[in-house]
């Protein structure tokens, strides 16, 4: 199983970035998926989730919502997170993660398995 996060990079704030998380190794419809960060001395924490298949169901942390977008394509295997209005406090590394079930929760331990993340770094 591998999940490859990609498109991290360096944005002044109030800028936009779009993440992208290409899965092999499992049925990736029968996955709901989510995206967490981590910054330097913090723990991991949620940011969004998107139940399986459709992905009609999603779920975000209040600090990143009505700025980011989760959204996921199961032709090709590949959640993405949409960032828009990028503050210097959503700098951090993500990492997108799969969990088997319909509805995933908000906590990285009931995630099964996770990516190697990108890094997300946002100037004032």
């Amino acid at each position: 199983v591998q999940l490859q996060a990609s498109g991290g990079g360096l944005v002044q704030a109030g800028g936009s970035l779009r993440l992208s998380c290409a899965v092999s190794g499992l049925a990736f419809s029968s996955y709901a998926m989510g995206w967490f960060r981590q910054a330097p001395g913090k723990e991991r924490e949620f940011v969004t989730s998107i139940s399986w298949s459709g992905g009609i169901d999603t779920s975000y942390a209040d600090s990143v919502k009505g700025r980011f977008t989760i959204s996921r394509d199961n032709a090709k295997n590949t959640v993405y997170l949409q960032m828009n209005s990028l503050k210097p406090e959503d700098t951090g590394v993500y990492y997108c993660a799969a969990d088997r079930v319909v509805v995933a929760g908000r906590s990285y331990r009931e995630y099964d398995y996770w990516g190697q993340g990108t890094q997300v770094t946002v100037s004032s």
